[in-house]
């Protein structure tokens, strides 16, 4: 049976969970059509999908009261943060309850000794590392978007930084999660290594609320590097910015940041964060964290494999103000395209290929978004062969959906056949069902049903992301 074929619960027994919710949380259960549009969709509108009530729990209890309630009639709960995901993760597809888990937001223990802290699933990245001020620590896994840890953690994303420190798969040391029979578990730990029995943290981090609602976190933190330093280089063409990440990392240069944009994305970037003295040519964002010894060493390699490959002189940010100023333009990117053509939508989608053929798949790739007469800014975290699109179509023409449905989903096959992965971190939903297959082979997709179906039997949660059933 496909996902898409699931039938919409019972509507009696749906109206009834509402008046139920109602009751028991009051103004925390929304009915409202305009929070129920608001929690319809994430970054993109085209993915909308309705709940029928949104809840905002207070606490693993109140999560687990709901999922229990819900699984009794075989209503959908789809757990939601801030609704900054980018492949249909939050829409309600058969709607049901939207559990937003923002008031869960408090920072519980932060063991600095230990290099460890434990947050509820509201949290976001950028609150965490405000309450860090003052301990010397930090939480490096940034996605462009302030996501909530959750969903972070629910989506397996990453960011700038995964060259250096990892993504939410290496930073995850333990959850709390509800499952889909109410019960609440505690998975992993604070120790950093253990051989106790299967590694259920591993199992929810990256299942995208379809086993479980992840309600708190136990994560790695890092010390703030004594020196940071930040700069820009831009390049004659695509193929050799790229060629210059390949050679950086296979020469081992430990630069904690190496972020690309091509010509059109610095077009939309200069215009919309202000971005002076730069043209619109690919470029590459460095970070280096170390000692000030070590960090003017890194430089100084990095600055080398740029010459070799046509960069220009480095533009450099030393200041902490000046930093934020070009990670905020980095972070803004999604934002910049939808501004550089106005009126359009967009349709965003990641891969991520083994480093010797990110310049295959990146060239190969600009040539298809020619090809298509779209606009489709390229950036990407390419220190570990992870690139985004991001597809810029009218979303009132049926066609031009479709030539960016098509140039995603190849994309997506192209990495594949190279090797590598159809995402690296914005995860399945549903919009990527189809390419799973060809992915993982369908005997591990058929594993991947076999536990969705032991720990969620009645299929409620997260209902027709992540796993075809």
């Amino acid at each position: 049976m496909d996902a898409t074929s699931v039938a919409r619960p019972d509507p009696d027994a749906v109206a009834d969970v509402v008046r139920r919710l109602c009751g028991d949380y009051g103004t925390r259960a929304v009915t409202g059509n305009a929070v129920r549009e608001q929690h319809s969709h994430g970054e993109g509108l085209a993915d909308a999908g309705m709940p029928d009530v949104v809840v905002f729990p207070h606490s693993n209890d109140e999560v687990a009261a709901v999922v229990r309630l819900c699984r009794a009639v075989r209503v959908p709960v789809i757990p939601f943060g801030v609704g900054t995901s980018l492949e249909g993760h939050v829409a309600a597809l058969y709607g049901g309850v939207c559990l937003d888990l923002s008031q869960m937001d408090r920072v519980l223990q932060v063991n600095a000794e230990d290099l460890d802290c434990r947050v509820q699933a509201g949290v976001t990245r950028e609150q965490l590392n405000a309450e860090l001020k003052g301990t010397g620590l930090f939480f490096p896994i940034d996605p462009g978007a302030n996501a909530t840890l959750g969903g972070m953690t629910a989506t397996r994303a990453s960011g700038t930084n995964a060259v250096r420190y990892g993504t939410m798969r290496e930073n995850v040391l333990g959850l709390s999660v509800v499952t889909a029979a109410g019960q609440l578990v505690h998975t992993g730990g604070r120790a950093r290594k253990s051989s106790a029995g299967y590694d259920l943290t591993r199992l929810f981090v990256g299942a995208e609320g379809t086993l479980g609602v992840i309600t708190e976190i136990q994560l790695r933190l890092y010390g703030i590097p004594e020196a940071i330093s930040a700069a820009v280089c831009q390049f004659p063409d695509l193929e050799s910015a790229v060629n210059t990440t390949i050679t950086a990392m296979q020469t081992g240069i430990p630069v904690a940041r190496i972020e690309l944009l091509d010509d059109v994305q610095m077009d939309a970037s200069i215009r919309f964060s202000k971005l002076e003295g730069f043209a619109a040519a690919p470029t590459l964002f460095f970070e280096f964290h170390g000692s000030p010894a070590s960090v003017k060493e890194q430089a100084e390699a990095m600055q080398a494999v740029s010459n070799e490959f046509g960069g220009s002189a480095y533009q450099w940010a030393t200041l902490p103000e000046e930093r934020s100023r070009l990670w905020k333009a980095r972070h803004d990117a999604y934002y910049a395209a939808l501004a550089f053509r106005p009126g359009t939508t967009a349709f965003a989608t990641d891969a991520c290929v083994p480093i010797s053929r990110l310049a295959q798949c990146i060239l190969e790739t600009k040539k298809d978004i020619e090809a298509s007469g779209l606009t489709a800014p390229i950036l990407g975290h390419v220190g570990d062969g992870n690139f985004h699109l991001v597809v810029l179509f009218d979303p009132t023409s049926d066609e031009a959906r479709q030539r960016a449905e098509t140039l995603a989903r190849g994309v997506s096959l192209r990495a594949i056949a190279m090797g590598g992965t159809c995402t690296g971190e914005h995860g399945i939903g549903w919009h990527k069902l189809d390419v799973l297959a060809q992915e993982h082979g369908e005997d591990a997709v058929e594993l991947m049903r076999v536990i969705k179906r032991a720990l969620d039997p009645d299929n409620i949660m997260n209902p027709g992301k992540t796993v075809p059933l």
